[in-house]
């Protein structure tokens, strides 16, 4: 399992401009997440990016880690939130039962459809028995490039939710929204909120 390097340079280009255009609000899902969990979780983010959702984890007084894979933007996060953000790719979590919850927004939809069960597996390891987990991907018929070259899985609505319960989830809620890209490609999305079972 590997980082797609174009990707990766896209988002290292493109931090300044990420933390200006989509610093302002937090993701639509995420308080509704959120609300799910217990005062003072333990909350691991996936794809922090400028850190727009690290905020409102943090000023919701829960116990935040948020990683990203590109330096530029965990640089431009704590710049402009503080938030302790670092380095890490999806390939480097590595962690046992040490989190109540993984919030990864527009992120895992990066990784290609083999890697991406391979980081389940590794996110199902990383939280306690009974934490919760949401991402959201952009549907479609299979792996491809979007028009800024970044790597994209475009699953299946059934493909992804199966793999979700191979991994040891149970969802919980599977929200299907229209949603434009960053390339200006409309497509329809499928948010995702599940549990680890057991």
């Amino acid at each position: 399992m590997s980082a797609d390097p174009a990707t990766i340079a896209y988002y290292q280009a493109s931090a300044p401009r990420y933390t200006l255009s989509f610093g302002q609000a937090p993701s639509r899902h995420l308080d509704r997440f959120l609300d799910r969990l217990q005062p003072g979780a333990r909350v691991l983010e996936l794809g922090c990016g400028g850190g727009r959702d690290s905020a409102r984890i943090a000023e919701r007084g829960f116990d935040l880690d948020a990683t990203d894979g590109t330096p530029a933007m965990v640089r431009k996060a704590n710049e402009r939130f503080d938030i302790g953000a670092r380095v890490m790719l999806f390939e480097e979590l590595d962690s046992h039962g040490d989190y109540d919850a993984v919030w990864a927004h527009a992120c895992l939809l990066h990784l290609s459809h083999v890697d991406l069960k391979d980081t389940l597996f590794a996110i199902h390891r990383a939280l306690r028995s009974g934490g919760w987990h949401f991402a959201n991907y952009k549907l479609g018929d299979g792996e491809g490039r979007d028009r800024l070259g970044r790597l994209h899985n475009f699953p299946d609505a059934q493909w992804l939710t199966q793999i979700y319960r191979q991994a040891g989830f149970t969802i919980e809620d599977a929200e299907t929204y229209a949603g434009e890209g960053a390339d200006g490609t409309q497509r329809d999305w499928i948010a995702l909120t599940v549990r680890r079972s057991g």
